[in-house]
């Protein structure tokens, strides 16, 4: 499948500046031409900048949290966490503490996560009050949040 490139505006408190965004996932209807039982398929609409999913965004343990702001369709913001230092974690007492993020021990969907230092949903991460499973997607919620294991 071939990526298309897109100029996307991301807003700066200095500056107006434009980056270039590679589109990685079409998730719009098949490219097949003929339809399952044989008929011809026709084209609806072309494919629009809507229909492409995002980057993905490969948040890894650093020496502090750095953010990033993705403006969306219809106005929408999301907060995209490049490095993380901090996890907010949930004790087992139901108590919530913030600690600092040593690595990545283990990752459920790709081992090499794990060796690079990527945090995803479900990582197991060593901090300085143990190991902590990451309960929410990082990439798009901006924040590391898990719980004690």
């Amino acid at each position: 499948m071939r990526v298309l490139k897109s100029l996307r505006y991301i807003y700066s408190r200095k500056s107006y500046f434009k980056e270039v965004i590679y589109l990685e996932q079409y998730h719009g209807p098949s490219a097949s031409k003929r339809t399952g039982t044989g008929g011809k398929r026709k084209k609806a609409s072309d494919k629009r900048l809507s229909l492409w999913g995002g980057v993905f965004t490969a948040t890894k343990v650093g020496k502090k949290d750095i953010r990033k702001l993705i403006f969306g369709m219809g106005n929408t913001l999301k907060v995209k966490l490049k490095h993380a230092q901090f996890a907010n974690v949930k004790m087992k007492d139901g108590k919530m503490k913030k600690a600092s993020i040593k690595s990545v021990t283990e990752t459920p969907d790709n081992r090499h996560h794990a060796r690079q230092n990527i945090i995803t949903k479900g990582a197991i991460l060593d901090t300085e009050v143990g190991k902590v499973k990451v309960t929410n997607r990082v990439g798009q919620d901006g924040v590391v949040n898990g719980i004690a294991v």
